[in-house]
């Protein structure tokens, strides 16, 4: 184990460092938590990870009341989760995860910025062979527990890359054992500070500084984007 956690521990869970953005998709992912499986968290495992992750980055409560007040509304539809995949200048893979209620103002929306930012919008599947899908999850250590054996039991769980760290312990594993993962956690009282999903580069591109600069101009760009929820690139 180790290698995703090199490639993500500059970035791991703070991909968003506007408050602002990281509320608005936080509200996103309650909001569909809830239009898919109702407003009780104790029934609600998705909820759960959402409502933990608002905790995380101190949201606001009535903020997060309101996106489930909201989503129990009838007269409020469900948002499509669409990811759309590119490249951004230097051949640096992009893939693009959106959640919008309009699907044919935000595929042109992200065509516009990788048209005027040197790139271009590809097809589905032009880049997303390149990514792993991963789940990933924080949590607070227990005392008394001895963590090689912690990490030895996860793997029965889809445990693939496990970290621990003084405060935290960090877990990463196949996008399926979301579900797995988390019921070990809530079952056995672990704290779970944080959880979500990532696409791990399976090769990356070191660039020079000034290439860098141009390609983060075109990822800021999009990550602005209010049905923007996350952007990966293959970017050293």
């Amino acid at each position: 184990m180790g290698r995703i956690f090199e490639v993500r521990k500059h970035k791991m869970f703070a991909r968003y460092a506007k408050m602002s953005k990281q509320f608005a998709r936080i509200s996103k992912d309650v909001f569909m938590a809830v239009k898919a499986s109702g407003p009780n968290p104790e029934n609600n495992p998705r909820l759960r990870a959402a409502i933990q992750n608002a905790r995380a980055c101190n949201m606001p409560k009535d903020r997060l009341e309101a996106a489930i007040k909201k989503a129990t509304s009838k007269d409020e539809k469900d948002l499509e989760i669409l990811t759309y995949e590119g490249y951004a200048p230097h051949g640096i893979a992009v893939l693009v995860e959106t959640a919008t209620d309009n699907p044919t103002r935000t595929v042109a929306n992200v065509r516009s910025y990788f048209n005027k930012y040197n790139g271009s919008l590809g097809v589905s599947g032009s880049v997303s062979f390149m990514f792993d899908h991963k789940c990933n999850f924080r949590v607070k250590p227990k005392t008394g527990v001895d963590t090689e054996e912690l990490e030895l039991e996860l793997i029965d769980y889809g445990c693939e890359e496990f970290v621990a760290e003084p405060e935290e312990i960090i877990v990463y594993g196949p996008f399926d054992a979301f579900g797995k993962l988390q019921s070990y956690f809530e079952t056995n009282n672990y704290e779970i500070i944080e959880s979500g999903f990532d696409r791990i580069p399976t090769t990356t591109k070191k660039l020079t500084p000034e290439q860098e600069e141009e390609v983060n101009k075109l990822l800021d760009k999009i990550e602005e984007d209010d049905d923007v929820q996350n952007v990966f690139s293959t970017m050293e």
